[in-house]
């Protein structure tokens, strides 16, 4: 009886030890299966690689790719072009996934079938994009009729994707092309006391929108715009429309907002026309500056007033010197070293707004995700309200911005800032409303006002915001 109950007894404790050591097994593999089978949050980031902005493809995507990089966890493939890709990208307990780069030349019919192409057929629940202002209205009326999915905007500054159209799947880091320019207008004003000048812009939603800052800025002021006149995008010959342009003895200067390849062009063209370019009669917007444009224009502009891109480059600050660190670590050289880029830098924020909401919905998507997305960031170049940006209801950025001068440093032309105008908002102190036009060939008239900066635009000497006035 003994030796048979104590058989009995290590058969039952070797059964149990059998299904304690099975179940340990079933264990591991599930919770290994879990750890291989996380969830992936699927990204595209859509930017141009032809026309006019096609030079815009890696800094956009590096920078993108840098925020990755800095805030979840990615491996960039190759330092030297970033499009090569990145692996181990994590946040909120997902993997994220980029499952392909939009290759757009800032058409319309181009970005539709690229973002379908991204969005449909690769499955990207998310997109980090587009770069220019058509491909932007493009982007937000395609998102209207697809609100599970999520869009943050690249670098386009159209106005009308956060205004006019502004879903709520659509999300805007930094200023639309009006507000980049907030101070210039009146700086043309004040600084070289023009009071009549002559507009030439980009026919298309950007240039509009961008002229829009610098028209009612500088009429705002009490200046006149004598003439506007518009070359298409892309425009190869500029002599036709510098001929539509008043001569430089009838007008105190020009604003020129015509960007990509087509800014020397222009400005050759000009000169064709009517001799040298007098730098004290032209103010530019972000393209005398940004985008590989500044070493043709700079050296016949030295003087020049030029619109912000929402940057401050040589600012000295912590957080300024911290994205710039960040984004020279992972992607060395990028973009020429120009991280002040707001193509660099506009990506990078759009990035860095996705890990914090991925992280705060836990790798949740739709409507979860778009909840959880940030309505504040602490970015390199914002310095109001102790650096922190807000967005605003329709979930676009209201940014300090940063007026810009060429000069000449070390006997070569050198960018700096000269102004600061901070938390300027869409409505551009009340002057735009989603009721009113967007930007246009005659959006907006010239019309004297009161914006909330005329006469409290803060000098800026050597990236140091100082407590005196422009005037």
């Amino acid at each position: 009886m003994r030796r048979s109950g104590l058989r009995s007894w290590h058969a039952a404790a070797l059964a149990a030890v059998g299904i304690a050591v099975g179940v340990a097994l079933i264990g591991g593999i599930s919770t290994s299966s879990a750890a291989s089978q996380a969830k992936t949050v699927r990204v595209a980031i859509m930017t141009d690689c032809k026309g006019a902005f096609g030079f815009g493809y890696e800094p956009d995507i590096g920078g993108a790719e840098a925020a990755l990089a800095r805030y979840a966890h990615g491996k960039a493939k190759n330092k030297k072009k970033p499009s090569a890709g990145m692996t181990g990208i994590t946040a909120g307990g997902a993997n994220i996934k980029i499952v392909g780069y939009g290759c757009g030349n800032d058409t319309v019919p181009l970005a539709v079938t690229e973002t379908k192409r991204l969005m449909e057929q690769a499955k990207a629940d998310v997109m980090i994009g587009p770069l220019s202002g058509d491909e932007a209205v493009s982007v937000a009326n395609y998102a209207k009729s697809h609100p599970k999915k999520t869009f943050i905007i690249g670098t386009a500054g159209s106005q009308d994707p956060t205004l006019q159209i502004a879903p709520k799947n659509v999300f805007r880091y930094h200023g639309d092309g009006a507000q980049w320019n907030a101070g210039t207008g009146e700086i043309a004003y004040r600084k070289l006391h023009w009071r009549k000048a002559a507009i030439i812009m980009d026919d298309y939603s950007f240039g509009w929108t961008s002229a829009a800052g610098l028209i009612a800025d500088y009429c705002a002021m009490g200046g006149k715009i004598t003439k506007r006149v518009f070359p298409p995008l892309n425009t190869t010959d500029y002599a036709p429309y510098i001929r539509q342009l008043p001569p430089p003895n009838s007008v105190d200067g020009y604003f020129w907002v015509v960007g990509g390849t087509g800014t020397g062009a222009s400005l050759k063209a000009y000169e064709q026309a009517y001799g040298k370019t007098n730098p004290k009669k032209f103010v530019g917007n972000l393209f005398f500056a940004f985008l590989g444009n500044f070493s043709e224009v700079a050296p016949r502009l030295v003087g020049a007033y030029v619109g912000g891109f929402g940057t401050s480059p040589g600012l000295k600050t912590k957080a300024a010197r911290a994205y710039e660190g960040n984004v020279a670590k992972i992607f060395p050289g990028l973009n020429g070293g120009n991280y002040a880029d707001g193509f660099v830098y506009n990506y990078y924020n759009a990035a860095w707004a996705l890990v914090q909401g991925l992280n705060k919905s836990h790798g949740a998507l739709g409507a979860k995700l778009q909840s959880s997305l940030p309505r504040t960031l602490r970015p390199g170049y914002q310095v109001s309200g102790h650096g922190v940006l807000h967005l605003d209801k329709n979930r676009q950025a209201i940014q300090d911005q940063w007026p810009l001068q060429i000069v000449r440093k070390g006997g070569k032309p050198a960018l700096t800032v000269v102004g600061f105008v901070p938390n300027v908002t869409q409505s551009f102190g009340g002057l735009f409303k989603k009721s009113s036009p967007p930007p246009g060939r005659t959006q907006p008239p010239c019309r004297k006002l009161k914006t909330p900066w005329q006469g409290k635009i803060r000098v800026v000497k050597n990236g140091v915001v100082t407590k005196g006035v422009i005037k």
